[in-house]
């Protein structure tokens, strides 16, 4: 797996009375993540595919659209049509997961799927030689500012020996509780792709310093022997 880390900004936690303003400050990330909430599938509600076209203008990154919704294969053509690159879904929410990744890619999108903390990886077995990204989510999905759950670091070691071995090409990302000690935890683990959120927005250094910081701790963390990472 490379030693490039791959930072994509959660914009949950920008200032919705400013997103345009906002997606210039994380300009240098890699890609823009959409949490799709509906209120349903997780307690929450975000933004929907008009909000992501409005803001597919002032931005030159690829949107994920990472969708936390009852129902998801309803929404995967409106928002390919509101300009996102790749739709991640959540295994959880679906009893046809091989059939809605298939249609995922049918629209010309990448693939992706979300696992919650406590659902095995077993689950994607079968799709995941399908999948751009494997999102595997260190707090339960909903809402921004939690704390990493520390039992996801051995989901990720175990991931990330499945894609070696398999000689796979998807990215093993992370979601939630991200900041700069837990990232670097992370992508020890095996990680390669982190959404920021609250650490990133809230920071009192500037988005583009965040970004460039978490970037740069891949070879280090890497380094780190796996005994530093039990816990």
């Amino acid at each position: 797996m490379s030693n490039l880390i791959q930072v994509a900004p959660s914009i949950l936690n920008a200032d919705f009375s400013n997103l345009r303003s906002e997606l210039a400050k994380v300009n240098t990330a890699d890609w823009l993540h959409l949490d799709i909430m509906d209120g349903h599938f997780v307690p929450n509600l975000s933004f929907g595919p008009p909000v992501v076209q409005a803001l597919r203008d002032y931005s030159s990154l690829p949107f994920e659209a990472h969708l936390m919704v009852a129902n998801p294969d309803v929404y995967i053509s409106p928002f390919h049509k509101a300009g996102a690159s790749r739709v991640i879904v959540h295994a959880e929410s679906t009893v046809h997961l091989h059939r809605l990744v298939q249609m995922i890619k049918a629209e010309g999108m990448e693939a992706g799927v979300a696992l919650n903390p406590a659902t095995p990886l077993e689950v994607i077995d079968l799709v995941l030689p399908e999948l751009s990204i494997v999102l595997l989510m260190t707090v339960n999905p909903g809402f921004g500012g939690q704390t990493l759950i520390a039992g996801v670091l051995n989901k990720i070691k175990k991931l990330h020996g499945i894609v070696e071995k398999e000689k796979l090409k998807c990215q093993i990302g992370v979601d939630g509780g991200i900041n700069k000690e837990t990232a670097s935890e992370v992508i020890a683990a095996g990680a390669d792709f982190l959404v920021a959120g609250t650490y990133l927005f809230k920071n009192k250094e500037s988005p583009t310093q965040v970004i460039n910081e978490l970037k740069n701790l891949g070879s280090r963390s890497r380094r780190l022997s796996p005994a530093h990472m039990e816990r």
